[in-house]
């Protein structure tokens, strides 16, 4: 009896072992990817991409905007004496009260990606709800800047099938992140570059807010960036996807 006890442990250990491996495997081939393969999704959906192109040295900074507003235009001051591009992804009550810096933005050559309306939670949106917010974002863009958005960040990241559809529907790509700086939470410059640099690689995708602490951080991100042969550009560059 005791030896049959231990060669039950044994097998379940075997078993186990066996799981954690393949769920490996899953995570790698997800990572190389750039698509989201753990979930099952419909057949009639893109899968949201988490990260880029791996094979070029680029990484693409994400900035989501809601507020923050008065950190955006040093931003882009930092942006420009770096050499670099960004995707700013907009929530449409945002563009709404700030038209002309929206315009500054695409002028200064950054590209805008759609941030919801209103900030809220699409995985608990029906298509309708998702569509709605989406398209009432893609509309004032237009309507302000003459812009054509291709890409949709949802807000906190939660999405679900509905989400998706309703961004096929409008022939635009969800976009995730690879690293995020989480510096809305962790008002710290030192935290913020620690996050956006450590272990990047290429075909990050590394998620940030305008900040002051953020601000803070751009130019020694941006420095190490090059430091380490990596290109900071748009999402749509590096997943390999023209947004016109």
């Amino acid at each position: 009896m005791k030896k049959f006890k231990i060669a039950g442990i044994r097998l379940t250990s075997i078993l186990t072992n066996v799981i954690i491996i393949a769920m490996l495997a899953i995570v790698a081939v997800t990572s190389f990817s750039g698509y989201n393969s753990i979930f099952a999704f419909s057949g009639d959906v893109e899968a949201p991409y988490y990260r880029g192109e791996s094979t070029r040295n680029e990484v693409a900074l994400m900035i989501n905007v809601y507020w923050g507003t008065e950190f955006i235009e040093p931003m882009l001051e930092v942006m420009k004496k770096y050499g670099v591009k960004c995707t700013f992804f907009v929530g449409g009550s945002w563009v709404d009260d700030n038209n002309d810096l929206l315009k500054k933005i695409i002028d200064e050559g950054h590209e805008i990606g759609n941030h919801g309306y209103f900030h809220k939670d699409h995985k608990k949106l029906s298509l309708e709800g998702n569509l709605s917010e989406i398209k009432a974002t893609n509309s004032l863009v237009l309507a302000v800047s003459g812009y054509s958005i291709k890409l949709f960040a949802p807000p906190s990241g939660s999405f679900g099938e509905s989400t998706l559809k309703a961004a096929k529907s409008l022939d635009m790509t969800v976009i995730m992140w690879s690293k995020d700086t989480i510096d809305w939470r962790d008002k710290d410059a030192s935290l913020v570059y620690q996050r956006a640099t450590k272990n990047v690689s290429a075909g990050d995708m590394i998620l940030a807010h305008p900040t002051k602490h953020t601000l803070e951080a751009l130019p020694d991100i941006f420095q190490y960036y090059s430091s380490q042969g990596l290109q900071a550009v748009t999402v749509s560059q590096i997943i390999q996807k023209n947004n016109v």
